[in-house]
């Protein structure tokens, strides 16, 4: 950074270098009020008067106050020792605490505590949530008490050129008071600092308290049910002092370059938007339902999916993008819309006459004997057209329910017992344990929880080796394991949310999974769907991976370009991070 100047140019050359990370513009913003208050934004001039003018200005202010009897003395500050500050001081700064440069620091009052209630109208009573940007919103004020009150709250009334800094809750958000908004008083969760126009361009001191110096105003942030600092953090907290027409300087480059900001956050919006709207397009054309042959042609549509699986990679670069890439991959499986048929294979129709010989083969009671009818669903249950060698069927019907083999085992039980074997709950394997109920590949599907809902992770997977299971997972047999790998793929491509009860705890059961219809391909087509899909899910890896790497050097590059421009003095660290 040359001439300790960081320009418009600068800026949007830093940009151009890590525009795509997640969070570039975010701290480009603190990047350019940590500058603003380091003397590195703009040049110095020998002939401002210096800093410490200002510091002479106040104390004489303060005696003149104290003297007349409007403020209390105030109580003496441990002096700045600068290795507190970690930043090289320009020639005219200085750097004092917050109390020393200002006349009265104080907090607001809720009404309700002195017995005073809330107005409809009336004065302004300003919270935390009333401030945006550095000021105060009038169309976000929605609290209001009656001049009475406000005349009993005199403590916390609010004047013109006051600062509010918030203490509570998300500490660190001040904002100017302005005429505009007086009358006006504030609550216990904002501390008004006052009398500060003496040695502050009011903008400057904002800047200021949102750059690394809330950091350490952060630092002293106490836990419970609402973090909070104290009057005496505030007291003090150690700012920088420019010169005042400095402050000036440096408050209108900090408007130059945030509004620059401002620009690069839209127009970075605009390409996301795009991108999305792009992939929306590509997904509504990929399953939208087949309902004309010539708005549809197969061959068309075949097209349109390898250059949707090609092209895709391209506008995805956020997490849920890639999410949305695998659903739509197993949609379009599932549909029979991600391969063509195959007019040899064997119908499905005979492959429901297998899974009725195997669950025959495989009865012990009249029950299991009954369960081995199969009755192919009718085109007035089917849920949507599929291709003609397909047939839609219940989930009860083609597979096996192993339910009544589960065994739930307490989390303190578990603790005693040897951690050996997998024991899976609704999302997986959540545990060990030193037993095994099951030794075969069966299909798994969450029973209850929220997942069922938010499909965080997938609802439906294979177990395999020997494992034990709980009662909140459904456990699955077939004729095969790559039935089970089929089944699993349809679960989890299609919405649970007809077949789910409750809302507070969701749950998915017997007879509620056992009713979904399932589109069920001639088995040789499952099979390559199988694979294609594992083919297709392990690009998606790849992406992930790929944007994850990506995403992880862009923090890194922007790190170390943030890091060598706010010292520029050592060594250049840029290609080390490249």
């Amino acid at each position: 950074m040359k001439d300790g100047i960081f320009s418009a140019e600068r800026l949007l050359a830093l940009y151009d270098r890590v525009a795509e990370a997640e969070d570039a513009i975010p701290r480009l913003r603190r990047f350019v009020l940590d500058l603003a208050v380091r003397g590195k934004l703009v040049e110095q001039d020998p002939s401002d008067e210096p800093a410490a003018e200002l510091l002479r200005r106040i104390a004489k202010e303060k005696a003149r106050l104290v003297k007349a009897g409007e403020i209390r003395k105030p109580k003496t500050l441990p002096p700045v020792d600068l290795r507190d500050v970690h930043i090289d001081m320009p020639i005219g700064w200085r750097c004092a605490r917050v109390g020393e440069l200002s006349t009265v620091i104080t907090k607001g009052s809720t009404p309700t505590s002195y017995g005073h209630a809330y107005a409809v109208t009336g004065v302004n009573f300003i919270k935390v949530e009333s401030i945006r940007k550095g000021r105060i919103a009038p169309d976000r004020i929605t609290s209001f008490i009656s001049e009475e009150t406000n005349e009993f709250l005199s403590r916390s009334k609010l004047r013109e050129g006051d600062l509010l800094f918030s203490i509570a809750g998300t500490i660190g958000t001040c904002a100017l008071v302005t005429a505009e908004i007086l009358p006006a008083n504030t609550n216990q969760a904002l501390a008004i600092i006052r009398g500060t126009g003496f040695v502050f361009e009011a903008d400057f001191l904002i800047v200021a308290l949102r750059s690394f110096v809330s950091n350490a105003i952060l630092d002293k942030a106490r836990g419970g049910a609402m973090n909070n600092v104290s009057l005496d953090d505030i007291q003090n907290l150690i700012v920088p002092l420019p010169p005042l027409v400095e402050q000036q300087r440096i408050v209108a480059k900090v408007d130059e370059l945030m509004a620059l900001c401002d620009r690069l956050e839209a127009a970075r919006a605009g390409r996301e938007a795009v991108r999305d709207r792009l992939t929306a397009a590509t997904w509504a054309r990929l399953t939208a339902p087949e309902t004309d042959a010539e708005t549809f042609p197969t061959p068309s549509f075949q097209t349109n999916a390898r250059f949707a699986l090609k092209t895709l990679p391209t506008l995805t670069t956020r997490p849920d993008q890639i999410k949305t890439l695998r659903q739509t991959i197993l949609n379009l499986a599932v549909r029979g819309k991600l391969l063509e048929q195959d007019p040899t294979d064997e119908p499905a129709t005979e492959l429901l006459k297998r899974i009725s010989r195997d669950k025959s083969d495989r009865a012990v009671s009249a029950r299991d004997r009954r369960a081995t009818k199969i009755r192919p669903l009718s085109s007035n249950e089917a849920p949507s057209d599929i291709p003609a060698n397909w047939v839609w069927a219940s989930f009860g019907d083609v597979a096996i329910s192993r339910d009544g083999d589960r065994v739930p085992v307490s989390r303190e039980e578990r603790e005693r017992r040897a951690k050996v074997y997998d024991y899976y709950g609704a999302s997986g394997v959540i545990d060990k344990i030193d037993g095994f109920l099951f030794d075969k590949p069966l299909l798994l599907i969450g029973e209850d929880g929220a997942n069922l809902i938010n499909r965080s992770t997938p609802i439906a997977f294979i177990a395999r080796g020997k494992y034990w299971v709980n009662n909140h997972a459904h456990v699955l047999d077939g004729i095969s394991e790559g039935f089970l790998r089929y089944l699993e793929l349809f679960i989890n491509a299609i919405d649970l949310k007809p077949y789910v009860t409750g809302t507070a705890q969701p749950k998915m059961n017997q007879a509620k999974m056992n009713s979904i219809p399932v589109a069920l391909p001639p088995l040789a087509e499952q099979r390559r769907i199988v694979a294609k899909v594992d083919a297709l899910m392990a690009l998606c890896d790849q992406l992930e991976a790929s944007l994850t790497t990506a995403t992880t050097t862009r923090s890194r590059l922007l790190e170390s370009l943030l890091h060598e421009a706010l010292a520029p003095v050592a060594e250049p660290i840029t290609k080390a991070a490249e």
